[in-house]
């Protein structure tokens, strides 16, 4: 795991792009020893105009400057306890956020920045937090409902790396994060699920959201073919 950021550091990104109303997302890159790792920020605009930061990644002036003028960013959310790289960062830059983490993960994310809760009062209906049964309280999920169908916002739960390269590629195949499918990563299992029971029942209530249109992940691409199908798969591969 790199070592949080002191300050804001920008490192290699893409542009910032609006995946469903009032949801924006972006791709960013770790470099680390023998690969490169891509990363994600989700960002969702409350019905007030406030901003919910999921994963922060520190971006360039120009595209802070598109998100700055998407909303107001008042939560910042470390969805687990190997999310910190960019939060202290971001609470430097903006002092008014309230910074959120689940309750297994706040020790090691309050080393690197204060949490403020781990219950955190949005105060719209259509946004919910959410920490992820069977993870001992480590991994946190937002469930977003909009007009056109509902967003899950999953972090290392669910890894769809699917078209990396060379040896970086071969290398995240090897050791569990890249696939040919969105997959439960063996090293994310092994580090974060506890109750493998209470995590599948989770999975299939959200397989049963008849409005599920996308899964947004924190490594790979979006899941916006069958989610609910790969939702069911997910939960069936948990032995």
């Amino acid at each position: 795991m790199s070592r949080p950021h002191e300050h804001w550091t920008v490192l290699p990104h893409g542009k910032l792009a609006e995946i469903d109303a009032g949801i924006l997302t972006v791709v960013g890159e770790i470099h680390m020893p023998l690969v490169t790792l891509p990363r994600r920020m989700t960002v969702v605009r409350l019905s007030d105009a406030r901003l919910v930061v999921w994963s922060a990644i520190a971006l360039d002036e120009i595209e802070m400057a598109t998100l700055e003028s998407y909303g107001r960013p008042a939560f910042l959310i470390v969805p687990n306890d190997h999310h910190r790289l960019d939060a202290k960062a971001w609470k430097e830059r903006f002092p008014q956020l309230q910074v959120v983490a689940p309750e297994g993960a706040r020790e090691k994310v309050a080393e690197v920045v204060p949490v403020d809760t781990a219950t955190p009062s949005f105060d719209d209906p259509q946004v919910l937090f959410v920490t992820v049964p069977g993870t001992r309280g480590n991994e946190a999920a937002l469930v977003v409902r909009r007009p056109g169908g509902t967003t899950l916002v999953l972090n290392d739960l669910v890894g769809n790396i699917r078209n990396e390269s060379g040896f970086g590629g071969w290398f995240l195949r090897l050791m569990g994060f890249a696939g040919d499918e969105a997959h439960i990563p063996a090293p994310v299992r092994m580090m974060l699920v506890k109750d493998i029971e209470a995590l599948r029942a989770q999975l299939l209530r959200w397989a049963d959201i008849e409005s599920l249109k996308r899964i947004i992940v924190s490594h790979g691409a979006p899941i916006d073919e069958e989610p609910r199908q790969t939702l069911r798969e997910l939960a069936r591969s948990l032995k």
